[in-house]
């Protein structure tokens, strides 16, 4: 199965909303403000954040995505990477 679909189907049920930063010009980004894969995430500060207040939150117990959040903001916006954008983006911090 590919990364793709993984990432759709741990999307399945997510209420999509234009984001209010969008223009309204058409070129929206849509995001979601309710996705049930999510609600059993167990977050944990990364190991790359430095310690300081400014924290990432990662949660790597979901096999088909992997959510990304801010410490400070534990309800507010996740970004979702496929589990191999993860690791690539991750390859390139080190």
């Amino acid at each position: 199965m590919s990364q793709d679909h993984h990432m759709e189907s741990a999307l399945a049920g997510a209420v999509w909303r234009a984001s209010s930063y969008s223009g309204g010009q058409g070129n929206c980004v849509e995001v979601a403000d309710n996705i049930p894969t999510l609600a059993g995430a167990a977050w944990r500060i990364s190991t790359y954040s430095g310690g300081q207040g400014e924290c990432v939150e990662v949660a790597d117990n979901i096999p088909s995505v992997i959510p990304v959040r801010d410490s400070k903001l534990p309800t507010g916006p996740v970004i979702t990477f496929t589990p191999h954008a993860w690791r690539t983006f991750i390859a390139h911090l080190g």
